[in-house]
């Protein structure tokens, strides 16, 4: 079991060019299913997670390749399943 505290603290890198995009500032939840459908990597540019022109990255659960002890590896794949979601659309931008 992970907490949400400990997803929070990891970086999320990508394996495909070992780019780090950030930590965890939220996530997708379906409530009526009980799982976590992505993860929402806030922009650059925020000042307290909130105020900032930068895009999030908002990566489907599917993509994530593992959960290590300090980061969270990730695989993108195409744009149909991984995007940038402007601010203010979705995200509540001030975690959880």
């Amino acid at each position: 079991m992970v907490k949400i505290s400990e997803l929070q603290a990891k970086d999320v890198v990508s394996i495909s060019d070992g780019k780090r995009l950030g930590q965890i500032g939220d996530l997708d939840i379906d409530l009526e299913n009980g799982m976590v459908r992505s993860i929402i990597v806030p922009g650059g540019g925020r000042f307290l997670g909130m105020f900032g022109n930068g895009q999030d990255h908002v990566i489907p659960w599917s993509q994530i390749v593992k959960i290590g002890a300090d980061v969270v590896l990730v695989e993108l794949r195409g744009a149909g399943e991984s995007h940038y979601l402007p601010p203010g659309n979705g995200s509540s931008s001030g975690g959880f």
